[in-house]
């Protein structure tokens, strides 16, 4: 029986011990468990994060081994190769596979019941991966997709326009990567229709402060990398949104990357499309109003994702 309370990060890196700290904050696990390659690295963290908890709600936070995720309800897999200055996440894709390889063929001698939650880049094409090789079904492989970037977006039109971002609600839906795209025909600011909004305020007229703002949201990664070296906190964030939908059984609409079949015109390909999730992972697809100039690119950041699935999915392993 799986146990709602335990869940396990698979690789250490800044991604994932960040995921782990913010979980060790949640107060929703009594137990986590830490997996890495580098079982002194995993350790460590395990350490590290252990000496904090007096200060928090109680959880057992300890380095274990693939046999421990028996009765995890869920399994985050954060491991592989980092993107580096210069790349773009699909250049990623080949040595994640390999990685992705071997993780989940460990995960599944030992738990085939539990979520599993993806967020190495390319995050879609490695949660459709995971979703072949593992065996589970859809609607239980979940990839982080573009939860994060329809996040940032808020944030800047908040900042821009002088309002709450909690009161802005826009998606960023396809590729969690280049091909990308904003749904800016259903975007408002609490109800009201977004050139509405532009209207009352007298703001960005012509449009261009919308592109500016998607092109900073697009590139954020690629800046953060510039100046830090990698990304982490507000993914961990993201993930952690994620995880309280699942674990609360809340069935909120997030942009996750899952398997899209039917829907919007696509088949066979995993992506960040509007999902409602809760305990059982992906409860459904929501097919939102898109136009046609969104719907042509969102069909084309698909086409992106499925050329690389059909190049790399079982060549490179």
């Amino acid at each position: 029986m799986l146990n709602p309370r335990k869940c396990a990060v698979i690789g250490c890196g800044n991604v994932g011990a960040t995921i782990a700290y913010t979980y060790t904050q949640s107060g929703l696990f009594s137990e986590i468990i830490l997996i890495d390659k580098n079982e002194i690295r995993a350790k460590g963290e395990a350490m590290d994060l252990s000496h904090g908890v007096p200060f928090l709600s109680p959880v057992t936070v300890r380095a274990g081994e693939y046999r421990d995720l028996a009765d995890a309800a869920l399994i985050v897999i954060a491991a592989g190769v980092s993107q580096k200055e210069g790349e773009t996440r699909l250049d990623l894709l080949h040595a994640n596979m390999r990685v992705f390889s071997a993780v989940v063929g460990e995960i599944v001698k030992y738990n085939t019941e539990a979520i599993l939650l993806v967020v190495t880049n390319p995050v879609d094409i490695l949660t459709y991966y995971t979703y072949r090789i593992s065996g589970y079904p859809a609607q239980r492989v979940i990839g982080s997709g573009t939860v994060l970037d329809t996040a940032r977006l808020p944030q800047l039109m908040g900042e821009y326009l002088t309002v709450d971002p909690r009161n802005v609600h826009t998606f960023i839906i396809g590729e969690h990567g280049d091909s990308e795209l904003p749904v800016w025909s259903g975007a408002n600011i609490s109800g009201i229709d977004l050139s509405d909004y532009f209207r009352m305020c007298d703001t960005c007229r012509s449009g261009e402060c919308l592109d500016r703002m998607f092109e900073n949201v697009r590139d954020a990664a690629y800046r953060i990398i510039e100046g830090k070296g990698a990304t982490y906190y507000a993914i961990a964030q993201a993930v952690m949104r994620i995880t309280e939908s699942i674990l609360r059984d809340e069935n909120s609409v997030l942009t996750v990357s899952t398997l899209v079949d039917g829907h919007f015109g696509l088949s066979d390909v995993c992506l960040g499309v509007p999902s409602v999730v809760g305990a059982e992972g992906v409860r459904k697809v929501l097919d939102i109003s898109l136009s046609d100039a969104e719907l042509t690119r969102l069909r084309e950041s698909a086409r992106t994702l499925r050329h690389e699935i059909e190049q790399s999915m079982f060549t490179e392993v």
